[in-house]
C-alpha cells in the first residue's frame, strides 16, 4: 500500500514470528490485509500479567490497534480474531504452520501489499488446524504462494520450446521455471522427470477451491515428487531452503523424540 500510514491505525493481521526485544517487549512480524508485512512493538507482552500477549501469539490472526513510530510502530491494543488453536496443541500442523508463516515472511519485502496471499495464508492456516491431509494443504499453498508473488511455474506448454505438452512423463526445470517437453528435458542438464498424475495435480491445485483440492488423494511417493518441485522452486526464489522445511523433515523422518508445541513457539 503506498504512501503513509495514518498516525494512529487498524489492521487485520497475522503473527508470523516474534523476537525478544528486551525482558518485557517483543518485536513481531506481522502480515495485514491492508499493508503487507510490517514490524511492530508489543510493549510489557512478555510480563505474566499482559492482557495482549494471548492475542498475539505466532500464528494468530488478531485485529490490531497501532501507533506510528519513529522506527518501528507499536501495538496498543490487540483481540483475537482466530486462534488456529489445534495448530499450538500438534506438532505436526505447528511445524506445517511455521513453515507457511516463514515462506510468507521470506517472500515479502517491508509494506508490500498482497491481499491475494494473506487470504491464501489465513485460508491455508483454518486448513492445517482442521484438515487431515496436512501435506497436501501445504502443497496448494507452496504453489499458490509463487502464483501470488509472480513466480508461478509455467505448466500449459514446454517453457523451452512452447510446444503442446503430451500425457507422457515430462521434465521440470527450477532454473526455467516450469514444465518441458521430453526433447528438451533431455537438453536440460538440471531437469527433473515429471510424472502425468504430478502435472495433473499441479494443474488442478493451481485453479481449484481449498474445498476440491481437499478431496484429492495424495500418495506418499505423488507427494514426495511435488514437494521436490516446489520446494525447488522456493529455494530458488529464496536463493536457500527454508529453515523450518528441514523440521517437518525430521519430524516426518521420526528424528529424536518430537519437541511440545509450547516448547516450539516459547
Amino acid at each position: 500500500m503506498s504512501g503513509r500510514v495514518p498516525r494512529v491505525y487498524r489492521a487485520e493481521a497475522v503473527v508470523l514470528r516474534a523476537q525478544r526485544l528486551s525482558d518485557a517487549d517483543r518485536v513481531l512480524t506481522l502480515f495485514a490485509a491492508q499493508y503487507g508485512k510490517f514490524d511492530a512493538v508489543a510493549k510489557g507482552v512478555r510480563r505474566q500479567t499482559s492482557r495482549k500477549a494471548g492475542h498475539l501469539e505466532p500464528l494468530t490472526l488478531t485485529s490490531l490497534l497501532l501507533a506510528h513510530g519513529r522506527t518501528l510502530d507499536l501495538i496498543t491494543d490487540a483481540q483475537t480474531i482466530e486462534s488456529f488453536l489445534p495448530l499450538r496443541e500438534e506438532i505436526e500442523r505447528l511445524a506445517r504452520g511455521l513453515y507457511v508463516a516463514e515462506l510468507v515472511d521470506r517472500f515479502h519485502a517491508e509494506r508490500a501489499e498482497n491481499y491475494p496471499a494473506f487470504r491464501l495464508l489465513v485460508e491455508t492456516l483454518e486448513q492445517l488446524a482442521s484438515a487431515e491431509a496436512l501435506d497436501l494443504v501445504v502443497r496448494r499453498f507452496e504453489l499458490l504462494l509463487l502464483v501470488h508473488t509472480g513466480f508461478a511455474p509455467r505448466l500449459d506448454r514446454c517453457v523451452a520450446c512452447d510446444a503442446a505438452l503430451t500425457p507422457v512423463t515430462n521434465g521440470f526445470s527450477v532454473a526455467l521455471g516450469g514444465v518441458l517437453c521430453p526433447s528438451c528435458a533431455r537438453t536440460q542438464p538440471d531437469s527433473l522427470p515429471l510424472s502425468v498424475n504430478a502435472l495433473k495435480v499441479l494443474r488442478f491445485l493451481r485453479q481449484a477451491s481449498v474445498t476440491e483440492a481437499l478431496k484429492l488423494h495424495l500418495p506418499p511417493r505423488l507427494n514426495a515428487e511435488l514437494e521436490t518441485l516446489l520446494r525447488g522452486c522456493i529455494r530458488a526464489v529464496l536463493e536457500g531452503a527454508p529453515r523450518s522445511a528441514a523440521f517437518i523433515d525430521d519430524l516426518r523422518a521420526g528424528a529424536g523424540s518430537s519437541p511440545r508445541p509450547r516448547d516450539v513457539l516459547a
